[in-house]
């Protein structure tokens, strides 16, 4: 857990994700390994994910801050429409079975993977953010897919900016920040959702596992400040492109079972 924590903070301070892409399916082995199995496992990984985000989120957007990276009058006409969308998305998963909400991650996994590898900053259709309406619509799209999986939103919110001529620097930067009014609404949640449910692992606090929580933590946290400088001296599409790679892998292997 320690390994995957300092992966998940790298990842969250490089390109302002969050770490959820790595922690559902890294938390989903690791109990797996330990021999926990039931019906709500994948929820509370995504629930766990999410609580994971809160202090990732808030230490990588104040470190892209410090950097003058983020960007208000960005985050703030999405962020509306974000905390819409979490509790859109909390409540579609408390609906859909383990199975069902394993497949569905597996899928949108896919779908941000070729994301990731067309790389939306190479074109720019639009000069600047829709009207605070319509952006605040696209945020709550934003906001219930993040929350459905457990991830920050970043590789949502970075393309939709980087079309909307954003510098990818600042986009990363402003989709830290986002990713916060993603996480702590989106934990409270599954802590809500997942309070009297059965065959959870030990120490959860609805569908949030405080074991996993506390164990992951402090690794993640020292690794975001190593992510946010790799961001601001590495190749980061490069980057990008090997990682979407890799999470193409971790898709097939949860939702097919290869």
């Amino acid at each position: 857990m320690v390994v995957l924590g300092a992966l998940a903070g790298f990842l969250a301070g490089l390109l302002g994700i969050g770490g959820g892409i790595v922690l559902v399916p890294g938390l989903l082995f690791i109990f797996s390994v330990l021999g926990l199995t039931s019906e709500s496992l994948i929820h509370v990984c995504v629930g766990t994910s999410l609580a994971l985000i809160v202090p990732n989120g808030l230490m990588s957007s104040r470190a892209h801050w410090q950097k003058g990276a983020v960007d208000f009058s960005l985050v703030k006409p999405i962020g509306v429409g974000v905390l819409v969308g979490v509790v859109i998305g909390t409540l579609i998963a408390d609906r859909l079975r383990g199975v069902q909400l394993q497949q569905v991650f597996s899928v949108v996994i896919i779908c941000l993977a070729a994301v990731m590898v067309v790389n939306p900053a190479r074109f720019h259709p639009f000069k600047a953010l829709p009207p605070a309406p319509w952006s605040s619509v696209v945020g709550s799209f934003i906001g219930a897919i993040s929350s459905l999986i457990g991830i920050g939103g970043a590789t949502l919110s970075v393309p939709f900016m980087s079309l909307c001529g954003v510098d990818m620097r600042r986009a990363i930067g402003s989709a830290a920040a986002l990713g916060v009014v993603i996480a702590i609404p989106g934990a409270l949640g599954f802590v809500l959702i997942g309070g009297d449910e059965a065959g959870r692992p030990p120490f959860s606090l609805g569908y949030v596992n405080m074991l996993a929580w506390i164990t992951i933590l402090p690794s993640s946290l020292l690794a975001v400040r190593a992510g946010v400088w790799a961001a601001h001296k590495l190749p980061v599409n490069v980057m990008r492109r090997v990682f979407a790679g890799f999470l193409v892998l971790v898709a097939l292997k949860m939702g097919l079972g290869l």
